[in-house]
């Protein structure tokens, strides 16, 4: 999927506004998909993205979380651990399946569908130009952050 342009989508964004990817032509976009608001792991991804977000932001680049929890899920998320990017409302998996993040995955020995973490870099065309998937949350903030830095 590199290097190809990512088709237009829209999708619920706290603060009660739309996304829509075309809207956001002209600044790098990192779009990040997660399992579950509120959880370890996400929790500790969305932290990490916050802590790190002035550095993005002078690197002309958006943040944007998506998983399919609800709006009203998303905004409580967003406020406790005050994120200063939006999340994403992808409760139909339209982008999930747009970004092919679903997948078949053991949950205390069960197999249960789910969004695997995964990292994309949509460059200011509107072209994705980086993927990270199967992400483990330790150290890919930098990582992505000095992904950005590089172009």
């Amino acid at each position: 999927m590199n290097n190809t342009s990512v088709p237009d989508f829209e999708l619920p964004s706290t603060g009660g506004k739309t996304f829509k990817l075309s809207a956001h032509l002209g600044k790098t976009l990192v779009i990040y998909f997660y399992p579950k608001d509120a959880t370890p792991g996400c929790t500790t991804q969305g932290q990490q993205f916050r802590d790190h977000y002035a550095e993005f932001n002078s690197a002309n680049t958006e943040i944007f979380g998506i998983s399919r929890d609800s709006i009203k899920s998303h905004e409580n998320f967003k406020a406790k651990f005050e994120f200063p990017f939006d999340l994403l409302a992808d409760t139909e998996e339209l982008a999930c399946q747009l970004f092919g993040v679903i997948k078949m995955k053991k949950m205390y020995g069960k197999e249960v569908r789910g969004i695997q973490r995964s990292t994309f870099i949509i460059n200011k065309d509107g072209v994705l130009i980086h993927e990270w998937r199967g992400v483990k949350v330790d150290g890919h903030i930098p990582e992505v952050l000095e992904f950005i830095r590089s172009l």
